[in-house]
């Protein structure tokens, strides 16, 4: 006998009593990024791998760790994308929406990584995110933090995240800073731990980012990258500041963000929560206006973010009454060979005539009785009962599920007037 296959560890089903909770979520998202005047675009999920490398940095952990990269049958190398970023500035350099224009853009889909699965940690997830191309000034970098924060104020999470912001300055000023950073740890050498060690001289401002308990007292002391930053990183970030104050938008600088990719320049931020454990950032990004020009563009200007929907599902189910598995409206009982034929025409003219009625027709057939223990366990408010006797009379039974109300028989003509009165949620 076949065992049964079963999904790949670390990827997940999401099953038909959970994609109710994902559609409103994500209906709340469609309302404040449309209100915002942000437009979606929609991503391959497979990118060639030279466009990560470049991109996200070679001595990342995703790049050299966790990316799903193979070779396809003409041996060019591709990856299950990381993440969204640089695919979709790929697809912007690749059409020509980069030249002279201004852009917000959104898109929501499946990333890959192979990490340790955990809760809220997965090889398949799934994120939101936004990019804006074109735009130098600190207003934008403040637009999508207020975008995110009305998005959990609409969501009633607000006053479960909080706001970290930093700024990492220009490329310039961080090569600078990279090296004091090298000189305070290498003197630190035994202290740090095997990562750490291994980031010294490729990515050491990652080492900031550690969530090693037994270096936090020598992280804590290593030289901070915002008294080594110019006038205009300076100005830039005063100005996100100033805006989020006026606006009374709650945050705390953390001058130990560093985020765990490259590209990132000037503004970064994360919203984070102690709800969830270790797996605290629900939604995170920043300024990388240098990405452009390294993937082959003249040089421009980005901010985007993401936001990863299954620790946002998971606050959610925590803290708020989100929806259950859609109830039906009406249930439709069919018996006799004459009724099954007039109940699916009914159905169907039923649709026309009130869209957003949901009605569950029985199928295959079944007793009266098995049929309306069906119609019970539907959650249906209303069964609708067309038999031979009904046909007879040109009617159709109307039974309440929920209430002890005695069935009625109306004309069949009258059937839809009545459900408009009755029915509809």
């Amino acid at each position: 006998m076949a065992t049964n296959i079963q999904a790949i560890r670390g990827i997940h089903d999401i099953l038909p009593e959970q994609t109710p909770r994902w559609f409103a979520v994500e209906s709340v998202m469609r309302e404040v990024l449309n209100g915002y005047g942000y437009q979606e675009i929609r991503l391959p999920i497979l990118e060639k791998t030279e466009l990560f490398k470049r991109s996200i940095g070679e001595v990342t952990d995703i790049v050299e760790k966790e990316m799903y990269t193979f070779e396809d049958r003409n041996g060019e190398s591709l990856t299950l994308r990381p993440e969204g970023t640089a695919g979709c500035l790929r697809a912007c350099l690749e059409h020509g929406l980069l030249h002279n224009q201004v852009h917000r853009l959104w898109y929501c889909g499946p990333m890959f990584r192979h990490e340790r699965p955990q809760k809220g940690r997965y090889r398949q997830f799934y994120q939101l995110g936004v990019e804006t191309y074109g735009m130098a000034g600190p207003d934008i970098d403040a637009e999508i933090i207020l975008l995110t924060d009305r998005l959990w104020r609409r969501l009633g999470i607000r006053d479960k995240l909080e706001l970290q912001l930093n700024t990492l300055g220009s490329i310039e000023e961080r090569l600078i800073y990279r090296e004091k950073l090298v000189d305070y740890f290498s003197a630190h050498l035994d202290k740090l731990d095997e990562d750490s060690q291994r980031r010294l001289n490729t990515n050491p401002l990652r080492i900031l980012d550690s969530k090693n308990p037994a270096m936090q007292t020598i992280i804590s002391a290593a030289p901070e990258l915002i008294d080594h930053l110019g006038t205009e990183s300076r100005e830039h970030f005063q100005a996100i500041r100033t805006m989020l104050d006026n606006l009374g938008v709650q945050y705390t600088v953390n001058t130990r963000l560093v985020r765990g990719l490259d590209y990132y320049s000037k503004t970064v931020f994360e919203w984070v929560t102690d709800e969830l454990g270790a797996q605290g950032t629900v939604c995170a990004g920043g300024r990388y206006d240098n990405l452009i020009a390294q993937l082959g563009g003249k040089p421009n200007f980005a901010v985007g973010f993401a936001l990863g929907m299954e620790r946002l599902l998971a606050l959610l189910e925590l803290l708020t009454d989100l929806p259950e598995t859609p109830t039906v409206d009406v249930y439709l009982i069919r018996m006799g060979n004459d009724a099954e034929l007039a109940g699916l025409k009914l159905a169907e003219a039923i649709r026309d005539a009130i869209p957003n009625l949901k009605l569950l027709m029985n199928c295959s057939g079944g007793s009266f009785k098995s049929q309306f223990k069906k119609a019970d366990k539907s959650s249906a408010q209303y069964a609708l009962v067309l038999g031979e006797d009904e046909m007879l009379r040109g009617e159709v039974g109307i039974k309440s599920l929920r209430t002890d109300a005695d069935q009625q028989n109306i004309p069949l003509a009258d059937v839809i007037t009545y459900l408009k009165q009755h029915a509809l949620p």
